[in-house]
């Protein structure tokens, strides 16, 4: 079948490579993609958001099957239009993706149906929200109910940093996006992603990660949509991540089912380790970046299969196989992440990093020009490698990070540290 593929990232170039490599594939059509797609697939011009002419497209190009890959035209309900036009799509319902698309709508969730997760309250009003961080104190966590790429979530330390939070996205610093804020409590222990495959009604496992958030070394400075990750999470392990299925991804399914809008898709949750047991941070409602980069280079299953199954509602029976490797990448970023980054600094000295044995440079943030290839974004390069330890991924990911000619990028270099600590004790 003809395949479109939906997003420029370098999750997308992770899904464009397993989505390409299946015999279910015969065409891979990206939109809009990026290099690194180009080398699976075809890129296309296509305006995502003019749902009439995404469903043209499909029906011009005969195109069976549709992966979406980022959250905002999940949230805008591009798969309800797909599917109301009898176009085969993979990702949740406009109404299912609230799980990511709104804070409060989870937490709300969460509460009526007795998922673990953090204490929370909804404020409207910037100084009725301040007035509830005074009373209840600090460490506390400050989030925009709506998708704000990112940058919607402040873990405040102090009064005034909670307050500066809340005045910022109350007051429009983040655009519709915090006209609500979510405050809860702060969660102690150590994250970790978890990931399962649903169809609505079942949900199977699919995979474990950590990343890192901070943009420097030592876990420093400000939050990033993830400087890099590993894969598997050894804390994880099958017991919690039985306790985790048992405990927050099944009601969670249920719930969804007994509100009316049954949840098809992957659903990430982004998991806090407690003393108490996982408790649920937040929901994505598709795969993660740079998660996928290091989920799907351990996946043996065919990727389209398990799709295909979740969006028929026939995951009952479904197993994947997973490689014993350990994967690790290392996010290269315009100097100036996650601030203000200037664009068009050429890139050279990938194909020597492929040269690596089970390396793989996925493209996130860049455009060609001629045979040359430049930087076009903040998040730019993911250097993923496999190995039979997340210390060895991480050598040979560093290896190929060094082989990369480009002086105006920069990386972590700690990247994989809890896991590697955990593999010397």
């Amino acid at each position: 079948m003809n395949i479109l593929l939906i997003g420029s990232g370098g999750r997308e170039h992770a899904l464009a490579r397993s989505l390409s490599a299946s015999a279910l594939c015969d065409r891979l059509l990206i939109a809009p993609g990026n290099p690194g797609t180009a080398q699976h697939g075809t890129n296309v011009v296509l305006d995502v958001t003019d749902h009439p002419a995404v469903i043209d497209f499909c029906r011009v190009m005969k195109v069976g099957f549709v992966v979406v890959g980022p959250e905002a035209p999940l949230v805008a309900g591009l798969v309800d239009d797909l599917k109301a036009a009898g176009i085969k799509a993979f990702g949740p319902s406009r109404a299912a993706a609230q799980l990511e698309g709104s804070k409060a709508f989870t937490k709300d969730l969460c509460a009526e149906f007795g998922i673990p997760t953090a204490a929370y309250r909804r404020f409207t009003d910037a100084q009725t929200a301040k007035t509830y961080v005074r009373h209840y104190g600090v460490p506390i966590v400050v989030k925009a109910d709506s998708l704000a790429a990112g940058k919607g979530v402040v873990v405040a330390m102090s009064f005034e940093e909670a307050e500066n939070a809340i005045d910022m996205m109350i007051g429009g610093g983040l655009g519709a996006a915090g006209a609500e804020v979510v405050i809860e409590a702060f969660l102690e222990g150590e994250e970790a992603s978890f990931f399962a495959l649903c169809d609505g009604a079942r949900a199977i496992p699919f995979g474990t990660a950590q990343d890192h958030k901070r943009v420097f070394d030592g876990d420093k400075g400000p939050n990033t949509g993830g400087m890099g990750a590993y894969s598997p999470a050894a804390v994880l392990t099958p017991e919690l991540q039985a306790r985790v299925m048992r405990e927050i991804i099944e009601p969670t399914l249920a719930g969804m089912t007994a509100r009316g809008t049954p949840y098809t898709g992957i659903l990430y949750a982004g998991l806090m380790l407690t003393e108490d047991g996982p408790q649920l941070i937040e929901y994505n409602a598709r795969l993660g970046d740079p998660e996928t980069q290091v989920l799907l280079p351990r996946l043996k299953s065919d990727l389209v299969s398990a799709l295909l199954a979740a969006c028929d509602g026939g995951l009952n029976g479904v197993s994947l196989q997973w490689s014993d490797a350990a994967a690790l990448t290392v996010v290269m970023a315009a100097k100036g992440y996650p601030g203000t980054v200037e664009k068009g600094s050429e890139i050279r000295g990938i194909d020597r990093a492929e040269e690596l044995n089970d390396v793989v440079v996925f493209h996130a943030g860049t455009r060609q020009d001629g045979d040359h290839i430049l930087a076009h974004g903040g998040r730019v390069l993911n250097v993923t490698a496999l190995g039979s330890t997340v210390g060895e991924a991480r050598r040979k990911a560093y290896e190929a990070v060094d082989r990369i000619d480009w002086p105006e990028g920069f990386c972590r270099r700690d990247i994989g540290w809890r896991a590697v600590e955990r593999e010397r004790r």
